[in-house]
């Protein structure tokens, strides 16, 4: 099994491994040219982010630069999505963003998970767990969504939130730690 399958598949990988720090080289290129482009070239953002993400579902999707992932391929989003600048996603994992989903300013999107013992963090070997966001989702500004967290359908998260476990649909969570405040 190569390194890249155990990251996909949540076992423990070495992030140092050569094949996975080639591609997130290329990928980081790819970032570059993406980030360069002026604001106004709707056509050929969208033609990267094609080739960049794992799946679009429409040609509605906007992302504002700066963006930053870490492989793309592993991202899937929704019909009519839209992030404000300066979204990072590091998908050593899948992440999947239904529909309708708006993210704000400053959000960051975590998979990739190390060990709490300085020790065997210093190995460089990790894991990785998904990230789910559902259908009709307002994440606010400055949040971040830590590894193996699933947000339901109808959710808004409050800005500068931390969400560190699952948030049921049909909520208003804020926090940190992100707590559901009220059902909708």
């Amino acid at each position: 099994m190569t390194e890249k399958e155990k990251m996909l598949a949540g076992l423990v990988y070495s992030a140092t491994d050569k094949e996975l720090l080639e591609e997130l080289n290329a990928v980081k290129e790819i970032i570059h040219d993406y980030n360069s482009l002026r604001p106004s070239d709707l056509r050929k953002k969208l033609e990267i982010l094609k080739g960049l993400l794992g799946h679009i579902a429409d040609d509605e999707i906007i992302i504002n630069q700066p963006f930053y992932c870490d492989y793309g391929k592993q991202i899937s989003v929704g019909k009519r999505f839209f992030a404000n600048f300066n979204l990072t996603v590091l998908d050593e994992a899948i992440v999947t963003i239904g529909d309708d989903c708006f993210i704000g300013p400053n959000v960051s999107i975590y998979t990739a998970c190390h060990s709490t013992d300085p020790v065997e963090r210093n190995t460089r070997d990790e894991w990785a767990k998904p990230v789910c966001i559902g259908n009709n989702v307002w994440i606010g500004g400055s949040v971040t969504i830590l590894p193996g967290v699933t947000i339901g359908d109808n959710v808004t998260i409050g800005a500068g939130s931390v969400v560190t476990k699952d948030i049921p649909s049909n909520s208003v969570a804020v926090g940190n730690p992100c707590k559901v405040i009220k059902q909708i």
